[in-house]
């Protein structure tokens, strides 16, 4: 009971954050106002005071409520999927796969390049070069999360906000692969042993794997609503198997001789969602009512990851100072490939200009490499682990705000009242004689 009251108070804080934004007239969007009252129920202000329900005293009492955010994620992803309809494919395909495969691996070799350099300047004791690899590897990695979330709230549309939903799902795919290569060397350097399976069969299994079970899913799904007749069931039965997706994609096989197979939530979803809305066709009103019942969950999703980030990283200097050039070479990564890529593949003159700057922000897939990255050891995997937590501290925090002011200065963010304001301008009306 103590955990579905913190959960409670997280989302009571988060909410009352944007308030407290909008009252300042600080112009972030909800996604950062959450992440604040994340870091404010977390075990570094609130729940350092040990009140029972008052925020999370330590990072086991995060972890204890971890499903809520497993289920946020997978709903993201299903979202997510939406933006493959063959319709967009057709147009924007091409594009969002050279774009999204350029840009993920020039950030990885960008901060694989800066993080050597700094290997040789710093010494192997401060900076090993496992270690590097494997930050650059995680740099290719993006948040599908708040960007989502930001182009919700302020509902853009536009030829950026139709490429860049599909180059962030995809990120997950080509981020995968990048990782196993990159991780794979960065082990073989630590034991001596390059290993095959590990590098290319396990990770392609895991992508192929992934998108035939969400495939199935999603087929499956699109066949049993056909049984019923309300809307509102079909979206009861759309939430269970989204639910049920989730869980599936937990369950891992060993075949033998080191090669497994699992199966990526975020892929597993994604599929799930891009089945559903090209063969369902309840799937635009279903996708349409699932935004209004999704928008707490994901809200407590955020507060959550914000309520994880660990501050005590500030206590080391050269964690710190790696963690900087981290974050300042991915951004020139992700920028520079987005410019040349969609330069090549001639887009719109503010696709160019400001694509790069919406694909800053980095979490979950990071947090989850990160993860993977402890089998180098207690020493480099807890370097590993304090760099990419400081920044995803930064990269979230600001990333959502930076991707909102990409969005307005591409004209793809409609200026619009609230709808509270809305009503009140109607109520102030003068009644017709």
């Amino acid at each position: 009971m103590q955990s579905l009251l913190s959960v409670a108070f997280a989302l009571f804080a988060g909410l009352i954050m944007t308030r407290v934004f909008k009252k300042l007239n600080l112009k972030f969007p909800d996604v950062t106002a959450f992440l604040i009252a994340g870091v404010l129920v977390g075990p570094y202000v609130l729940g350092a005071l040990n009140v029972p329900g008052l925020g999370f005293g330590s990072m086991e009492a995060l972890q204890a409520v971890g499903s809520f955010s497993t289920v946020a994620l997978g709903f993201i992803a299903f979202d997510i999927g939406n933006e493959f309809r063959l319709g967009q494919l057709k147009k924007t395909g091409k594009t969002a796969t050279v774009i999204g495969i350029i840009q993920a691996v020039t950030a990885t070799l960008l901060v694989d390049g800066a993080l050597v350099a700094l290997h040789f300047i710093l010494g192997p004791e401060k900076l090993p070069l496992p270690v590097a690899i494997t930050l650059g590897a995680i740099a290719a990695a993006t948040a599908p999360a708040a960007t989502l979330m930001v182009v919700r709230q302020y509902k853009a549309k536009g030829p950026l906000t139709d490429l860049l939903l599909p180059i962030v799902a995809l990120d997950d795919a080509v981020g995968l692969v990048v990782f196993a290569v990159s991780f794979g060397i960065a082990q073989a350097m630590e034991g001596g042993v390059l290993n095959v399976v590990s590098v290319i069969v396990n990770p392609m299994l895991e992508i192929v794997g992934s998108l035939i079970l969400g495939a199935a899913m999603g087929a499956l799904l699109t066949l049993l609503e056909k049984l019923f007749f309300s809307n509102k069931n079909r979206l009861s039965l759309t939430i269970a198997f989204v639910v049920m997706t989730i869980a599936l994609s937990g369950l891992e096989f060993d075949l033998g001789g080191g090669v497994e197979l699992a199966f990526s939530s975020l892929l597993v979803c994604m599929m799930l969602g891009t089945m559903f809305c090209n063969l369902s066709e309840y799937s635009v009103d279903i996708m349409n009512r699932s935004e209004q019942w999704t928008a707490p969950l994901y809200a407590v999703f955020f507060v959550l990851s914000g309520a994880q980030l660990d501050l005590g990283v500030f206590r080391y200097p050269e964690i710190l100072l790696i963690g900087v050039v981290y974050i300042l070479v991915r951004c020139a990564g992700k920028y520079l490939g987005a410019l040349g890529s969609s330069t090549m593949m001639g887009c719109d003159e503010k696709v160019k200009k400001y694509l790069g700057v919406t694909l800053f922000p980095q979490a979950g897939v990071a947090l989850g490499m990160v993860v993977t990255a402890q089998a180098l050891g207690a020493e480099m995997g807890g370097m590993i682990r304090n760099i990419i937590l400081f920044s995803v501290l930064v990269y979230e925090l600001i990333g959502p705000m930076l991707t909102k002011q990409a969005l307005m200065a591409a004209g793809e963010v409609q200026a619009k009242a609230s709808d509270a304001q809305h009503r009140a301008r109607f109520q102030r009306k003068p009644a017709k004689a």
